[in-house]
């Protein structure tokens, strides 16, 4: 049997980070022994993290091994890894990061939401829940609890409008990519099911099971109190909180900031 291929750039890239991470921790309190090298041993990560300490000494040899999801969580937390950290060692690894835990809406995303006026801004959080907005956000939304049941619940958008079609249908397949990962969630569930008894379009879109749909940047919104509103859309994700969606609608013209009284 011949030699096996060097480890690719990848798996040396996961080993090196392994080792960095692992020198970064001090000693255990009550060890005294005279250490060749910073950090913690090898059997000490293994122990840690409950991972076999040949299997966590072959990922630190770049040997051509997948560990599972719960194997890179266990090490995670034996390492003590931050979130960004954690994130690098499952690409590391080739396996699919989860999804960061969510939190409550903070004080620092209510501040920027409210700063970024005159321009609508709002957060949504995982299930698409209307965390925060602004007051311009408001005058476009209204006071809603959800922006799913907004879009397709008769909200201040005509349905029969081309550019609604093109908004909800993003929305719901963007919404379709945070439900996969929150499977069974009661939560999550019940709002696809009341949907998709009150909105035929949105059991129709939902039953497709198709993905990745691209929101249009620029909206003409024929909004049924405010008139026609012309709009730029950005999404970013802050970097604080993950989870969220921050949204941030720009007019183009105007009329619709003389409508948004900016």
């Amino acid at each position: 049997m011949g030699l096996r291929p060097p480890p690719d750039a990848r798996r040396r890239e996961l080993a090196d980070f392994l080792r960095t991470r692992r020198a970064a921790l001090p000693p255990p309190p009550d060890d005294t022994s005279r250490r060749r090298t910073p950090g913690l041993r090898r059997e000490e990560v293994a122990q840690r993290s409950g991972v076999g300490l040949s299997w966590y000494t072959w990922l630190e040899q770049a040997r051509d091994v997948t560990p599972s999801d719960q194997v890179l969580l266990a090490l995670s937390r034996a390492l003590e890894l931050s979130a960004s950290e954690q994130e690098h060692l499952f690409r590391l690894a080739g396996v699919a990061s989860p999804p960061p835990s969510p939190g409550p809406l903070d004080d620092q995303t209510a501040a920027l939401v409210e700063g970024l006026l005159p321009h609508p801004a709002f957060a949504l959080g995982p299930r698409f829940d209307v965390l925060a907005a602004n007051r311009a956000a408001v005058a476009v939304l209204g006071d809603v609890g959800n922006l799913l049941e907004w879009l397709f619940g008769g909200g201040g958008w005509d349905e029969s409008d081309p550019g609604w079609q093109l908004t909800a249908l993003a929305n719901l397949l963007d919404f379709r990519t945070e439900f996969a990962q929150h499977p069974g969630d009661p939560a999550f569930v019940t709002l696809v099911e009341e949907l998709s008894r009150t909105n035929p379009l949105f059991r129709t879109w939902w039953e497709r099971h198709d993905v990745q749909a691209i929101e249009p940047a620029h909206k003409q919104i024929p909004h049924r109190t405010l008139g026609r509103l012309s709009l730029l859309l950005v999404q970013s994700r802050p970097s604080h909180a993950p989870w969220l969606r921050l949204r941030i609608l720009v007019p183009t013209d105007a009329r619709t900031r003389k409508a948004l009284g900016s």
